[in-house]
């Protein structure tokens, strides 16, 4: 159905700007908001800017664009600052591309940003690089706002020829810069700040992050899929409104059908927090920060707003982008459009004895220690269980064996092991694993994790689990990350999928967002990738076995 040319919508106003709420009537023309009249209505309803997500990264929604925004606008999300670095690790600037594309076949407000570390290591295979060129490039399109988060703190720090050359691209365009510093305090904190850096997501104290917001930096609160920093952070809000803005980071399609930043802005009211503090973090800042083509419900401004029942149950009722209705009563009014598939993926069948383990002489083992809801991972030193000489599974300390396998060369697989998982029986797989994308998988045998990386070998990308002869697969054939599929089927799958995963005994509250991030060298301590375990407190290799109790 067409949009009428001018329309008008009346309705109780919040108006976050002035910190006002009246009752008054909207003008709306041609997309735009050309008059809001103060006057007595009879609507009860309420209408306000539309949410933002300050930062995500869409493909790890496993969704193409035009699909997450069909998912997201029923919860009254206007516009996202998309970090597309996920597919340009696996495709360069073409993946970018794709991006932007892509978002364009819908009425929803994508802003990019141009990737800053593709590869973010150089200790893991990639399937491209993006080199300053590339964003110098990306800088000229008016819908990358952004260098993208800064995941090389130290080379920050350590003023890195090819890192400074990125930060000073995006000062000459006059873009504003991301940071990604997990742990980063004190003097280091100046130092990251002072070097340009404007935002953080990664804070996982409220103390780390006020160190941060001292020197100036904004914090983005993020509640995702794996990563959940709400409970952690949100009390910084009622103090420092101007510097705080919500954000999803990473949330899988079966959480983005349940809600979006509409159920931060509840739970956040919920704790008794100002309700313009709350709508200037979720509509507000990232406007202002990152300076969005995205409406606040002032005369002039695009007509980017949602209607509510009320602020206290705070219901989405309807949500316009551009004066268009796209969703209404729980349901998205965007329809769905087919989508190119383009991919990076050129990885050969597994045979079992890749995955082998041999022991030699070793004492301990170092055992990566995820927790149920961090991206940080723990290094253990524990005792290996051998059998036949080799390192295997030891389900009565929950230790089980874990690989990577590249997916772009034919190489043998990397292995370790990983506690807390919790299966007691076959093994799980994804080509989700950050940075890369290579497949990364954790299993009780050796049978299970070969075949559980197979099938996504044969798929081109996907996620799968496998018990005995039963085998599932959510294919992601968009650069192995992403399905071009309708977004509501590709949720129902990977909700069968995660459920199959807890079947085979996973106690995590998500297994597979949380596999994916054990590949994710830049946040310590202890991940594993296609070359090797890896140590990212000292950023150096380490060894898995330890001949000695000490683990040196």
């Amino acid at each position: 159905m067409a949009t009428p040319r001018f329309y008008k919508m009346s309705g109780n106003i919040i108006d976050v700007l002035q910190k006002e709420i009246y009752q008054g009537t909207l003008e709306i023309m041609d997309g735009q908001i050309a008059r809001i009249v103060r006057e007595a209505v009879t609507e009860t309803h309420y209408l306000l800017p539309g949410f933002i997500d300050a930062h995500v990264h869409v493909e790890s929604s496993m969704l193409v664009p035009s699909e997450f925004a069909r998912l997201a606008v029923p919860h009254g999300t206007v516009a996202t600052v998309s970090d597309p670095h996920e597919i340009g690790n696996v495709l360069g600037l073409k993946g970018v591309e794709y991006m932007l594309e892509n978002g364009k076949k819908v009425p929803f407000k994508f802003f990019f940003g141009a990737p800053s570390c593709v590869p973010a290591t150089p200790f893991e295979t990639a399937g491209a690089e993006i080199t300053p060129e590339d964003i110098e490039e990306l800088f000229q399109r008016p819908e990358v706002k952004y260098l993208a988060e800064m995941m090389n703190w130290p080379g920050v720090l350590n003023q890195d020829d090819l890192v400074m050359q990125k930060i000073t691209l995006a000062q000459k365009f006059d873009k504003q810069v991301d940071g990604h510093a997990p742990g980063l305090r004190g003097e280091e904190a100046q130092a990251y700040a002072a070097a340009g850096m404007t935002t953080d997501h990664e804070c996982f104290t409220a103390e780390e992050a006020l160190d941060k917001i001292t020197v100036g930096m904004k914090i983005l609160i993020r509640e995702g899929s794996a990563a959940k920093n709400f409970d952690a952070l949100i009390e910084l809000l009622s103090q420092h409104p101007d510097q705080i803005m919500f954000c999803s980071d990473d949330k899988h399609p079966d959480n983005l059908v349940e809600g979006h930043i509409n159920e931060l802005v509840k739970r956040s009211l919920a704790l008794g927090h100002d309700l313009f503090h709350v709508l200037q973090a979720a509509c507000v800042n990232p406007v202002h920060h990152y300076k969005l083509e995205v409406g606040l419900l002032q005369e002039k401004d695009p007509a980017d707003f949602i209607v509510i029942d009320n602020p206290q149950d705070f219901n989405v009722l309807r949500t316009y982008i551009n004066g268009q209705l796209v969703a209404e009563n729980g349901q998205s009014k965007i329809a769905f459009t087919p989508s190119e598939i383009i991919n990076n993926f050129h990885a050969e069948p597994k045979t079992v004895k890749q995955f082998l383990f041999s022991a030699g002489d070793a004492v301990k083992i170092r055992v990566i220690e995820p927790y149920n809801g961090q991206l940080v991972t723990g290094m253990l030193l524990l005792d290996p269980k051998i059998e036949d000489g080799h390192i295997v599974s030891d389900l009565d300390q929950d230790v089980l064996k874990m690989t990577v396998v590249n997916r772009y060369q034919n190489t043998a697989p990397a292995l370790a092991f990983i506690k807390n998982f919790g299966l007691t029986r076959g093994a799980i797989a994804s080509s989700v694993g950050h940075d890369s994308h290579n497949i990364i998988a954790v299993g009780v045998d050796d049978e299970s994790l070969c075949r559980a990386v197979n099938l996504l070998i044969e798929a081109k990308g996907g996620i799968s689990a496998v018990d005995g002869e039963k085998e599932e697969v959510l294919p992601l054939p968009v650069a192995g990350i992403m399905s071009p599929e309708d977004g509501y089927w590709v949720a129902e799958q990977y909700a069968k999928l995660d459920r199959a995963a807890k079947d085979l005994g996973s106690t995590l509250t998500s297994p597979f967002m949380t596999l994916s991030f054990m590949a994710l060298l830049v946040i310590p301590s202890l991940k594993l990738s296609d070359k090797g375990l890896f140590d990212g407190l000292h950023f150096q290799f380490v060894e898995v076995t330890s001949p000695t109790l000490e683990g040196e």
